[in-house]
């Protein structure tokens, strides 16, 4: 060989070695200006191609390429496989043709290259496939069919991936990890659990890929998390403890499992740790209402130098709206900055709905601002929050969003109707149809709802009746709720019976619509198809039921409805105030006592149901014995319970204990009588002979009395004198 031949190929050697542009140039230079090497032009040319791409440098290699007198199917692959990475699958499709016309046939590099191509089309593949098993490719080894696996698990085509997975002979680790990780994908958990037990049946050596696809598939159940400790215990026994990936998918099971403690200490114990497993933990305890602990998370995170990335720092926002902090938000805000992500189109829509939860919404207008690429999300992140507080730019921001090029979805609708005058909800119903989102359930809801809000009730009945398919749970609820609220009980119920799976609110007003009109029989009716449809009843369903057993005096039914409450686990303090009403007036007020004592957060209403239940049963004392130690611990009395105790000194007689209270009304409590407070300390002084004491109560009355003020002391005035005409007499 001649001595510039011999340069060249160690030229060649030395560009393979040292990964230089600027030497894969002079290799190119040189090849030009000296004659050719004889058997070895192809190879050092394929080479200078090679080198070109591997610094992606595809204009130099195809002038190479296009030039060159002589080329092998290498030449083609090369090229190929360059064109598919950047994703020219037009170019790499049109040299697959070419060089078959040259007289190669594709190899398993050919179509492997091209497969992995995200372009790629439906039918190209199929055709690739159809070549790979005609020139039996596919049979020699295993890299077509799990780009074939790939490619068919991208256009969501599983049975095909799993025809061709069936049929390979050949099926390497790849081709097993390539099958757990498309059907982990498509949630197909039982399968990926019986595949991953073949693949351990033949003894072959697992890879990090393969714990990862398998712990990628497991849902969030019971038996999930046992499977996931048990392929936990087979990674440490396999020594892909250690491994990041793996480990971070494990942490994922043990999350989506609620196994936190799990993952928490597997997190504490592994040796190595990235920022995405960080993301985990961090995302975790948002999700679950540990905020404080995501935020300490946060600052270790830190403390050890690790760079957020944007799943961090959403996580991060997350944590200070659970904390409703503020000036922390803004220190992270600070952080975001100096970060470079301001712009970011996921950190600064976190930054907007933060701002805006805390109605900060120059700031949040701000961050908006800020963000280069603005999607829907965004848009509707900072709508929203002028919306919550019922300001006109919401409308403004829709149509600057127009304007930009982004189309609201249904979430933009409901964000802008919350808060749109009578105008502006006409214009935006009539915008709502044309963009096909009145049979949305969202919009539709925020329709009636905007509709309701603005006083045009005759108006949303009447475009709701004009739907010919039943409508979605949720606007029907609001309907039927409006129905309820102005008397029309028969359109309630006929509204929620075309409902085909109503929830539990539907059940809800159906029973609150039946009460409204005294039907307590079909009350307790409707609650018993309620359990038979196994929706379970909720506070609501328990207060209505418990007001119907109280208005027909029934304390077998309300022990029923107690005991049942007792047994789910249902009693609140507004359950427990209902209950102490309904034994009260049902007379059994040791039972009263009982739910009071039992409940734990008790506030005004609390104290004022058992002083109402307590004097209506003829425990007068006890009754203002019950209040004066409400006012001892500090409860400030309202005119409910003002009336509770006046009334309850009426029941018993108690003239100068009212007369005490009612005169502390003004001077202590700082409440102006109404007519039921005169009601009751002029019937109390009228009931107990003090006539001239009761004209003189009605006689400084700031308004005139009313009918029941009048009987009370007209029957007061008239027992008084019967009294004194018997004594006469005697």
């Amino acid at each position: 060989m001649s001595n510039h031949g011999q340069r060249i190929l160690n030229l060649l050697a030395s560009t393979t070695t040292f990964r230089s542009l600027d030497a894969t140039k002079r290799l190119h230079a040189l090849t030009i200006t000296t004659p050719p090497i004889p058997n070895q032009s192809i190879f050092i040319n394929n080479n200078i191609i090679t080198s070109y791409i591997s610094y992606n440098n595809f204009i130099l290699a195809r002038k190479l390429f296009d030039v060159m007198p002589q080329r092998t199917l290498v030449s083609y692959n090369a090229l190929i496989k360059a064109y598919s990475r950047s994703g020219d699958v037009n170019e790499a499709w049109r040299l697959v043709n070419e060089l078959m016309v040259c007289g190669f046939g594709p190899n398993q590099y050919t179509l492997t290259g091209l497969l992995c191509c995200e372009g790629l089309k439906l039918f190209q593949g199929y055709q690739l496939f159809g070549l790979s098993v005609k020139n039996g490719v596919f049979d020699v080894d295993a890299f077509v069919g799990s780009a074939l696996l790939g490619f068919f698990g991208r256009c969501g085509c599983l049975d095909e991936a799993f025809s061709v997975f069936d049929d390979m002979k050949c099926k390497s680790l790849v081709t097993w990890n390539t099958m757990l990780s498309l059907l982990s994908c498509n949630g197909f958990v039982e399968d990926v659990k019986v595949l991953f037990c073949e693949l351990l049946r033949l003894g072959v050596f697992l890879s990090e890929g393969s714990f990862v696809a398998v712990l990628s598939g497991i849902g969030g159940c019971e038996e999930d998390l046992s499977y996931g400790e048990q392929v936990h215990c087979l990674m440490t026994k396999s020594g892909f403890d250690c491994y990041v990936n793996a480990v971070n998918s494990l942490i994922g099971v043990y999350v989506r499992c609620r196994a936190l403690c799990s993952a928490e200490r597997l997190f504490e114990q592994v040796p190595v740790q990235n920022v995405v497993s960080w993301n985990m933990i961090i995302d975790s305890m948002v999700k679950n209402g540990r905020s404080q602990m995501a935020l300490e998370v946060y600052l270790n995170m830190l403390r050890r130098g690790l760079v957020p990335s944007q799943a961090t720092f959403v996580g991060v926002i997350e944590s200070c709206i659970g904390l409703r902090n503020l000036s922390c938000g803004e220190c992270v805000h600070a952080k975001v900055i100096r970060s470079g992500f301001e712009s970011d189109v996921v950190v600064g829509t976190a930054l907007v709905d933060f701002y805006a939860k805390f109605e900060k919404l120059i700031s949040a207008h701000y961050c908006f601002d800020q963000i280069e690429e603005k999607n829907v999300v965004s848009w509707n992140a900072l709508m929203l929050g002028y919306s919550n507080v019922c300001s006109s730019t919401s409308i403004l921001l829709l149509r600057e969003m127009f304007r930009s090029g982004c189309f609201p979805n249904e979430f933009s609708f409901s964000a802008v109707l919350k808060s749109s005058s009578v105008l502006d909800l006409r214009q935006l119903h009539g915008l709502v149809i044309r963009m096909g989102y009145e049979n949305h359930e969202y919009v539709l809801s925020s329709l009636v709802v905007a509709y309701e809000r603005n006083g045009l009730i005759n108006e949303v009945l009447s475009f709701v009746q004009e739907f010919n398919n039943p409508l979605h749970v949720i606007p029907s609820n609001i309907i039927a709720g409006i129905y309820n609220r102005t008397g029309l009980y028969n359109e309630t119920m006929k509204l929620l019976s075309l409902q085909e799976r109503p929830d539990v609110v539907s059940w809800n007003i159906a029973i609150s619509a039946c009460a409204r009109s005294n039907n307590y029989n079909e009350v307790f009716e409707l609650f018993k198809r309620m359990h038979s449809a196994h929706v379970h009843p909720d506070k609501y369903t328990f207060v209505t039921g418990l007001c119907a057993c109280t208005k027909i005096c029934s304390l077998d039914l309300g022990s029923s409805f107690h005991g049942l409450i007792v047994k789910t686990n249902s009693c609140d303090t507004f359950v427990g105030n209902v209950l102490i009403d309904m034994y009260g007036k049902c007379g059994k007020i040791e039972s009263s006592v009982k739910v009071f004592e039992e409940i734990t957060d008790r506030n005004v209403i609390t104290w004022t149901a058992l002083i109402s239940a307590l004097g209506l049963n003829s425990y007068a004392r006890d009754a203002v014995k019950i209040f004066n130690n409400m006012v001892l611990i500090g409860f400030k009395p309202d005119t409910l319970a003002l009336r509770a105790v006046l009334s309850s000194c009426r029941y018993g007689g108690l003239v100068s204990e009212g007369m005490e209270i009612f005169k502390q009304m003004g001077t202590i409590y700082g409440i102006q009588p109404e007519h039921d407070h005169y009601h009751c300390i002029i019937d109390l002084l009228a009931k107990n002979g003090q006539i001239k004491e009761a004209e003189e109560v009605m006689a400084r009355m700031p308004f005139p009395p009313n009918a029941n003020i009048w009987r009370s002391f007209l029957e007061g005035y008239k027992r008084q004198e019967i009294l004194q005409f018997d004594l006469y007499n005697t």
